[in-house]
C-alpha cells in the first residue's frame, strides 16, 4: 500500500465527493489530515469518520476564494502538527453551462475566484510553508475540461486550463527546491457537484466515457495519494487524466 506515514496534508473541498474520498485514503495511508471546507457539518463528518477508523484529522472552516481563510488554514495546520508536507487543492465550482455570451458576469467572477484564485492562494501559502521545512508535494484538481474544450463549458474550461497551466509553471519554479506540483484531470465522477449539474442523474454521462461508466470518488483519490507519495518522487508538472479514456478519443 502506498504510504504517507508521518506526513501532514491539507485537503480543500474535503467534505464531499473526491475531496472526502481523498482525505479518507490519505488517513488510511498514514497521514494526518487537515480538511478545509466551507460546509462545517460535512467537514466535521469526515473528521469523525477518519477518527473512528483510527486516523488523525481536524477541520478548519475555509473559503478558498478568501486569502485570509487560506492563510488561516495553513497556520492552523502548522500550529497543530508542526509542519505541512502535502496538499490536495480540490475545492472548486462548476458555474453555469451555457454559451459564452449568455454567461453572467458576476457568476463568472465567482467561478474564477474559487477555481483560479483559490488554487493560487492555496499554493502561495502552502509553498511558503513547505520551503521552510525543505519541500513537499502538491496536487491540484484540474479536469478533462482543463485539457480540452467542450460546448457550454467555456468558463469552467477556462478556469481548469488555468489550473493546468499554473501547475506546470509552479512545478518548474520549485523543481530544484524540493516541491513537486502535479494535477489530476478527472472525467465525470459520481459526486454531489455532478449530480447537481445533471439534474440528479450523473450516470447520464456514462455514454460519453469509453469505459461505459462514470468514475467513483475513490478512482480519483488513490492516484492523488500516489502522486503525493514518494513513489511519484520523479513526477512533477503533470496533469494526469483519470477519465475512463475520454481524453484518448
Amino acid at each position: 500500500m502506498t504510504s504517507l506515514a508521518d506526513k501532514v496534508v491539507i485537503v480543500t473541498g474535503g467534505g464531499t465527493g473526491i475531496g472526502r474520498a481523498a482525505a479518507v485514503a490519505m488517513a488510511q495511508a498514514g497521514a494526518s489530515v487537515v480538511i478545509g471546507n466551507r460546509n462545517a457539518a460535512a467537514g466535521e463528518d469526515v473528521v469523525l469518520a477518519i477518527e473512528k477508523a483510527g486516523g488523525t484529522a481536524l477541520f478548519q472552516a475555509t473559503d478558498v476564494s478568501k486569502p485570509d481563510d487560506v492563510k488561516a488554514l495553513v497556520r492552523r495546520t502548522v500550529t497543530e502538527f508542526g509542519r505541512l508536507d502535502l496538499a490536495f487543492n480540490n475545492a472548486g465550482a462548476d458555474g453555469e453551462q451555457m454559451p459564452l455570451h449568455e454567461q453572467d458576469i458576476d457568476e463568472a467572477s465567482q467561478l474564477f475566484d474559487v477555481n483560479i484564485k483559490g488554487v493560487f492562494y492555496c499554493m502561495k501559502y502552502q509553498i511558503e510553508q513547505m520551503l521552510t521545512t525543505g519541500g513537499g508535494a502538491i496536487v491540484n484538481t484540474s479536469s478533462i475540461f482543463g485539457l480540452n474544450g467542450y460546448p457550454g463549458w467555456s468558463l469552467y474550461s477556462a478556469s481548469k486550463h488555468a489550473v493546468t497551466g499554473m501547475t506546470k509553471s509552479a512545478a518548474l519554479d520549485y523543481a530544484q527546491r524540493g516541491i513537486r506540483v502535479n494535477a489530476v484531470g478527472p472525467g465525470p465522477v459520481e459526486t454531489p457537484l455532478l449530480a447537481k449539474g445533471t439534474g440528479g442523474d450523473p450516470h447520464s454521462y456514462a455514454s460519453f466515457v469509453p469505459m461505459g461508466r462514470i468514475g467513483q470518488p475513490e478512482d480519483i483519490a488513490h492516484p492523488v495519494v500516489w502522486l503525493l507519495s514518494d513513489e511519484a518522487k520523479y513526477v512533477t508538472g503533470h496533469t494526469l487524466p483519470i477519465d475512463g479514456g475520454v481524453c484518448a478519443q
